[in-house]
Order: structure tokens, then sequence, then C-alpha cells
């Protein structure tokens, strides 16, 4: 897959944006994360889902621990 965050005003939220997680099937939101630029290159470098924790101030990959990975299947930009 190939999106380039160069459309992303990273600007706006001091570097963040929110990134709303959908089932890939039904469309279902299943969260809501924020990311930077560095967690959308790790997600699109490893397949899985990786958001910046604001609380922890470091990216995050869901599921690292729990096992409940969020797997890629498309970036669309609004």
């Amino acid at each position: 897959m190939n999106f380039s965050g160069d459309a992303i005003d990273w600007d706006k939220g001091d570097g963040l944006v929110p990134a709303i997680v959908q089932h890939g099937i039904t469309g279902r939101v299943l969260m809501l994360g924020y990311m930077n630029a560095a967690a959308l290159a790790a997600t699109q470098a490893t397949g899985f889902v990786t958001f910046y924790s604001r609380s922890r101030q470091c990216l995050w990959t869901k599921g690292e621990t729990s096992g409940n990975k969020l797997e890629l299947a498309d970036i669309e930009l609004d």
C-alpha cells in the first residue's frame, strides 16, 4: 500500500491527527486513536496499526501486549 502522509496537515494538532479504525468488512468503528508521522510510517512498515500514546508520549502498537493486533487493510484520508 502506497499512501503518502504528505497530504496530512501535521501542524494542526501539534503533530497529531485522529485515526479512526474500522472493521474491514462491516465498516463498524472499532476505535479512535491518534497518529503522528512516525506512527503512520510504522503502521505502513509493519502492516499493524500503530498509534501515538498521548499519555505515555510514545508509539504504541495496538495489541502488542494482549495479542489483539489491528491488521492494516487500507488507509483513507478524509
